[in-house]
């Protein structure tokens, strides 16, 4: 090659560099073999001088060919030993040079499975990763994005211009660049040309931290730093049954419990002082808590609940609080308003130490159009359907993951196994299942594409979920998966082998729905809607059903659980007992939202905290004590929830008294054969003398009782217990004679001993 062609064809390439047009940069820059001999090239825009330091010896590097390459030729290839003295803008430093370090992040192995989908810990390539090659500290980025036309690394480093750092084009569409020098907690972004020429500024898809709002820049942050005090939790987790154990959920936002105020400013274990996160619409001199308040104000409370699990709504970065969290922008980052990646693990960990398990809101079922996020990521639709029909929530202003694509698949699988793996969560609740599997939800005729046999099931969804619960529970088999599935899809919690989605628990929106609208009617009229608190039980086997009353029931003009009862205070605080008494006894697992626990009165407002003021009041102590002693004895009675999804644990004793409005039923356990009688009373008037029938004689003691003055009740009951009587009713030889206290649950339990001696002084007489 002449020296002009030479020339010509370095000034061209120069100029595609300078206007972020090349994919190759190390074709060009770096060390490159010449005749026998070596040239190094340094891209370095704007400098005024650069010069080349190998073995103590200068050399300095001229500019003729583009006045931003800068090179010289050497004898040797200098590898990656040698740095650069540079100086620009009269300021002078010293680095390494980063188109020296040329070897693959991404090898064949990583990027084959990559492409069919199948790369379960994606996220340790994909991102920013703090790493040392040939003996340089540094950072890899490697970035998805295979229609750009050129990609760089933008940041502090280079005043965001991305002129300065292009990244190098691998196979599959794979960029990566590794910087030397770059540090945990410094800033970055991906600066994008896609063919047309457009430029995007895009946050890091596989960024493990990212900028508090309204900032949105992605941050560099290490991972497998925290040393992890749990391990017998999660192999006593691993290695159980979860849907045989009680399972009790306090769904919560972090960002709404409690507040701080904005002049107590969080102190750091050092004793100093952290910047207060911005308030957004936060009321007035108040602030959010972070994790670590969070870890030493929130257990102690759920534990002394009695909660086996904290749900947590969506802690993936996300850009607007009023999403609630489910239009994520950084899936692989917990959201730093609450604080660090490594601050949320120590909140796990110490759940962990106290019992509690830890369950977030996952949300594959779309994401947000802002300019920072996935939207048109390349200049293309790379991770959404490129058609609205399929790929836009237009009631929800989203888009719709393009789940026919391997690697948009792999994005979502891997980042289940990121958080149970990185943070060593218990569960995932999948929100908007529904939203996934059907192509017209939501949308009116002529505005979705039906399948290829003329159906509006979405089967790539299906086959997403499928994986995605198959590698879940490859991985961590005592995990818990939730689908809030809001329809009769068949199969939902049935093992993907047989053709089902997968799940371990379903919430069961219809028995919400159904017993929702019955409290919410006058009790006279409940006579006439027995139905409502009888028929989940007709269906309540065809799936494992988790039943839930959810943040989506307290707002929007909704009420809150308390104030969606009918009657006077009196009434409003019986009904809630009630309701959440047959809940805690009807088979199924359990999920409540923070604030009905002790009778929230206002909707619920991203934006506000609970109205902790009320429990300066006793009825609303009394509906605390009441969850309180229902996860007790919930936990304590395994007829409660060791035969859940089995026929055998629920029988009823009498659905049909609805001119009383009054079901009575038994739940039981197999390993022990005990049972439990439950009396329900959902009218404001008091039965005495009804007559209950029992598989067998002897004592009963009342070991609940929602009416009981610890709870706000009248204390109406039966004196701990009743014997039983020959009345030969419901099909039993035996009955009990009761007092059912207004607007009450009852729970009796068989006494073997005091039954046995009362038995024997009968036959002494």
């Amino acid at each position: 090659m002449s020296p002009s062609i030479t020339m010509d064809w370095m000034a061209g390439e120069g100029q595609k560099l300078a206007e972020c047009r090349h994919e190759n940069p190390f074709s060009v820059l770096g060390p490159q073999a010449y005749e026998k001999k070596w040239i190094v090239r340094v891209w370095m825009p704007e400098a005024d001088e650069v010069n080349l330091i190998l073995n103590n010896q200068k050399t300095i590097l001229t500019n003729l060919n583009h006045p931003w390459i800068f090179e010289a030729l050497l004898e040797e290839n200098p590898g990656v030993d040698y740095q650069l003295f540079i100086k620009r803008g009269g300021i002078s430093h010293t680095q390494k040079d980063p188109w020296a370090f040329r070897k693959e992040w991404m090898g064949e192995i990583d990027r084959h499975l990559f492409a069919e989908g199948n790369h379960h810990h994606i996220w340790r390539r994909m991102g920013a990763h703090k790493t040392n090659i040939e003996g340089t500290d540094g950072v890899m980025f490697c970035l998805w994005a295979p229609n750009a036309k050129s990609v760089s690394v933008i940041g502090n480093l280079n005043s965001w211009d991305g002129r300065h750092h292009p990244m190098q084009k691998r196979l599959g569409g794979i960029w990566e660049l590794f910087i030397p020098g770059l540090n945990k907690g410094d800033l970055y972004k991906y600066e994008i040309r896609t063919q047309e020429g457009h430029c995007y500024q895009k946050a890091d898809p596989y960024g493990f931290q990212h900028e508090v709002r309204p900032a949105q820049s992605s941050i560099i942050s290490s991972l497998d730093e925290y040393e992890w005090k749990d391990e017998k939790w999660i192999s006593e987790r691993d290695k159980t049954d979860q849907l045989n154990k009680p399972i009790s959920v306090y769904e919560m936002h972090l960002g709404s419990w409690l507040h701080a105020s904005s002049n107590e400013p969080f102190k750091e274990k050092d004793g100093s002082s952290r910047k207060p996160v911005p308030a957004a619409d936060l009321k007035p001199n108040s602030r959010l808590l972070t994790y670590s308040e969070l870890t030493e104000k929130l257990i102690p409370y759920v534990k002394a609940r009695g909660f086996t699990h904290i749900e947590l709504m969506p802690i993936s970065e996300h850009p607007f609080d009023g999403s609630w969290g489910y239009q994520v922008t950084g899936w692989y980052a917990p959201t730093s308003r609450y604080g660090n990646p490594n601050e949320f693990r120590a909140f796990v960990d110490k759940c962990h130490s106290e019992g509690i398990g830890v369950i977030l809101d996952w949300v594959p079922g779309h994401f947000p159009k802002d300019e920072h996020g996935l939207a048109y990521f390349d200049g293309t639709h790379l991770y959404e359907y490129s058609d609205p029909r399929i790929g836009e929530h237009k009631e929800w202003g989203t888009l719709i993951f393009n789940y026919s694509r391997n690697e948009v698949r792999n994005f979502l699988v891997a980042n289940l196994v990121y958080w149970f793996e990185q943070f060593h969560i218990d569960g995932i609740r999948v929100d908007a299942v529904a939203s996934m599997l059907y192509k017209d939800y939501l949308r009116p005729d002529g505005e979705w594409i039906p399948n290829e046999d003329g159906g509006n099931e979405n089967f790539e969804a299906v086959k997403f979920l499928q994986q995605a619960n198959h590698v879940l529970f490859e991985h961590f088999p005592g995990a818990l998966s939730i689908a809030e599935e809001s329809t009769t899809w068949k199969g939902v919690t049935d093992p993907t082998d047989i053709g089902g989605l997968g799940f371990n628990l379903k919430w069961n929106m219809g028995w919400m729905h159904d017993m929702l609208d019955y409290f919410e009617i006058d009790p006279w009229f409940r006579q006439f809607h027995q139905n409502n608190v009888t028929f989940s039980i007709c269906y309540n086997y065809t799936e494992n059903f988790m039943l839930s009353l959810s943040h989506d029931e307290v707002v929007h003009g909704k009420s809150h659980l308390l104030h969606k009862m009918p009657g006077d205070d009196w009434k409003k605080y019986a009904n809630t007992r009630a309701l959440l008494a047959y809940m805690w006894t009807h088979p199924g697992k359990k999920t409540i939202f923070m604030g009905m626990e002790f009778g929230q009165r206002q909707e619920w407002n991203v934006w506000d905290d609970l109205q902790w003021e009320l429990l300066e009041y006793d009825p609303h102590k009394g509906v605390r004590n009441l969850i309180d002693d229902l996860n007790s004895l919930y936990k304590s009675q395994p007829a409660l929830w060791r035969d859940d999804f089995k026929e055998y644990g629920f029988q009823w004793i009498d659905c049909k008294d609805n001119r009383n409005s009054v079901i009575s039923f038994m739940r039981r356990e197999s390993s022990t054969g005990e049972w439990l009688i439950i009396i329900a009373n959902f009218t404001p008037e008091s039965h005495q003398n009804y007559k209950v029938g029992v598989p067998v004689q002897g004592y009963y003691q009342e070991i609940f009782n929602t009416d009981s003055s610890r709870y706000g009740g009248s204390n109406t009951g039966n004196l701990g217990g009743k014997f039983t009587q020959g009345w030969n009713i419901h099909n039993y030889e035996n009955a009990l004679d009761l007092s059912l206290p207004p607007l009450s649950v009852l729970i009796l339990k068989h006494d073997k001993r005091k039954s046995s001696k009362n038995s024997k002084q009968g036959d002494m007489i």
